[in-house]
C-alpha cells in the first residue's frame, strides 16, 4: 500500500501542461512530464483518446489497459469537443492557464480548430508550444499521417539496417519509436522552459518521428555522410570479432560477449574457455587479423565449448575476470526477475486508491527533487467538472489592472504587461490571487536583470 501523502512532487511541480495527444507519442511525452511533477491536463474528445482501446486491440479482456496506463498516469482528463465553439472556447481558456501546450495532432487539423502555433503563441508569448509530428513541418509529406512503424522504423532506415541480406525486415515492438520521440519531446519542453526563464518568452518547439529515427541510427548515418560507406549488418556465424558476439549455453540460454577491444578483452575470453594456447605468438587466433580471417571456425569452436555448461556456471567463470564483459540476453520474465533491474529503479509503485499498482518507471531519477507517479491513468472525462470549476474560480478572483501596476512603475511595454497577464492566469488557475504589488515586484526585478 502506498501513502499518497508521501508521493514526491518532482522538479516540474508548479508547471501546468495542457496535452491534446492521441495514441502514444504525444501522451507518452506528457506522461513523462507528469511523472516528473507537472500538472498535466489531458484534453480528450467525447470518444476519448483512441489509445484507450489498446486493451481491446491487444485481445485482452482485463479491466485495465497497460499501454495506456504507462503513458497517461498522473494526468487529469477533461472532455472537450474542440470542433464546437463551446469546446474550443473552453480549451483556449484552459491553455491560457498553462505553461506548456503539448500535442501530436497533425498541424492542419490544429489550424482548423484554431489551436495552431501562430494563434496560441500570438495570444500568450510565454507559452511553450510543443509539437510532435511524423515528418516535420515543411516538405511535401509534412501533413501526412504517420505511425512510428512508418516514419521512425521504415522511412528513417532502421528496418533496412536491421535486415539481413535475403531476409524480410524485422517488425519493431509496440511504441518503440513513439517512446523514443517522447523522451525528446519531454527534453525539448524542459529546455524551452529554461529558455523562458532567461528571455521571458515561450516558443514553438518541434520534433518528428522521422528525425528521431534518423538520430537513433546516427552512428550509421554519419559514417555514410562523412565516409560514403555503409556498415554491414553483423551475422553471428561470421562476426569479424568473435569476442563481440552472442552464444548459447548448454541450457539453451543465450548471452552476449562484449569484447570490443581485442587487446584488452580477447585474453579474458581465451582464459575463460580454457584455451590459453590461443594467446601464444604464432597461433591463428592470437591477433585480431587472425581471428577475423578464421572467424567462422573460431565461432564454431566457441559454440561447442559454451554448449557444455549451463549459463549459471558460465556466469561464475565470467565473474572471476573483471575484464570479461558480457550480458545475458534476457526475456521479459528474466528482466523482471533481474535484481539489478530492480536495484536500478526499473519499477515503480503507482498509487491506486488505497493500494498501489506496479508499473515500469520512467528512465530518470531526480536525486534532489524526487519524482514519481501520483495516480493511475484517469477515466475518460474524470476531471472535467473539477478543471472547469477551477477556470470559473480563476475568473472570479480579483485581477489587478494595468493602470494599477503602471501607477507604481510607470508605463509598461506590451511584452511586460503580457507577462503580467500570464502570471495572473497561471496563478488564478491554482486559485491564487495575484496582487498589483506582486506584479510591481516582478516588473522591477525583470527591469533590473
Amino acid at each position: 500500500m502506498t501513502d499518497t501523502s508521501e508521493v514526491p512532487t518532482g522538479p516540474l511541480a508548479g508547471i501546468r501542461v495542457v496535452e491534446m495527444g492521441v495514441w502514444v507519442a504525444g501522451p507518452a511525452a506528457g506522461g513523462l512530464l507528469a511523472d516528473w511533477g507537472a500538472d498535466v491536463i489531458k484534453i480528450e474528445p467525447p470518444t476519448g483518446d483512441p489509445a484507450r482501446a489498446f486493451g481491446r486491440l491487444l485481445g485482452g479482456d482485463m479491466d485495465n489497459n497497460p499501454p495506456f496506463e504507462l503513458d497517461n498516469r498522473s494526468k487529469r482528463s477533461v472532455v472537450l469537443d474542440v470542433t464546437t465553439d463551446k469546446g474550443r472556447t473552453a480549451a483556449l481558456e484552459l491553455i491560457a492557464t498553462a505553461d506548456v501546450f503539448l500535442t501530436n495532432i497533425r498541424p492542419a487539423a490544429l489550424e482548423r480548430v484554431g489551436l495552431d502555433p501562430d494563434t496560441l503563441l500570438g495570444d500568450d508569448e510565454r507559452l511553450v508550444y510543443a509539437l510532435i509530428t511524423g515528418f516535420g513541418l515543411e516538405g511535401p509529406d509534412a501533413d501526412q499521417a504517420a505511425y512510428d512503424i512508418a516514419a521512425y522504423w521504415a522511412r528513417a532506415g532502421i528496418a533496412d539496417l536491421l535486415t539481413a541480406p535475403g531476409e524480410d525486415p524485422p517488425f519493431q515492438r509496440g511504441g518503440m519509436g513513439d517512446h523514443t520521440v517522447a523522451m525528446t519531446g519531454a527534453a525539448m519542453v524542459c529546455a524551452a522552459l529554461v529558455g523562458r526563464q532567461a528571455t521571458g518568452r515561450g516558443q514553438l518547439v518541434t520534433t518528428s518521428l522521422l528525425r528521431q529515427g534518423a538520430y537513433t541510427v546516427g552512428f550509421d548515418l554519419n559514417v555514410y555522410l562523412m565516409w560514403g560507406r555503409e556498415i554491414a549488418l553483423g551475422r553471428r556465424q561470421t562476426m569479424g570479432n568473435p569476442a563481440m558476439n552472442n552464444y548459447v549455453a548448454g541450457d539453451g540460454k543465450r548471452f552476449w560477449i562484449v569484447g570490443l577491444d581485442g587487446a584488452r578483452h580477447w585474453p579474458s575470453l581465451a582464459r575463460a574457455v580454457e584455451h590459453p594456447e590461443w594467446l601464444e605468438e604464432g597461433h591463428d587466433y592470437s591477433t585480431p587479423l587472425g581471428r577475423f580471417q578464421q572467424a567462422a571456425e573460431l565461432i564454431a569452436q566457441l559454440d561447442e565449448i559454451f554448449a557444455t555448461r549451463p549459463l549459471a556456471e558460465w556466469a561464475e567463470v565470467f565473474a572471476a575476470d573483471p575484464e570479461f564483459f558480457w550480458s545475458p540476453v534476457n526475456r521479459l520474465e528474466d528482466l523482471l526477475a533481474d535484481p539489478q533491474f530492480h536495484a536500478a529503479g526499473g519499477l515503480v509503485q503507482v498509487p491506486d486508491g488505497s493500494t498501489s499498482t506496479t508499473m515500469l518507471a520512467t528512465p530518470v531519477d531526480f536525486h534532489g527533487t524526487p519524482a514519481g507517479p501520483r495516480a493511475t491513468a484517469p477515466e475518460l472525462g474524470q476531471h472535467t467538472d473539477e478543471v472547469l470549476a477551477e477556470l470559473t474560480g480563476a475568473h472570479a478572483l480579483p485581477r489587478p489592472s494595468r493602470d494599477q501596476v503602471e501607477a507604481r512603475v510607470g508605463p509598461l511595454a506590451e511584452e511586460e504587461w503580457a507577462g503580467c497577464e500570464a502570471i495572473i492566469e497561471r496563478e488564478a488557475a491554482q486559485g491564487i490571487e495575484v496582487t498589483d504589488r506582486y506584479l510591481v515586484y516582478v516588473v522591477q526585478q525583470a527591469r533590473q536583470s
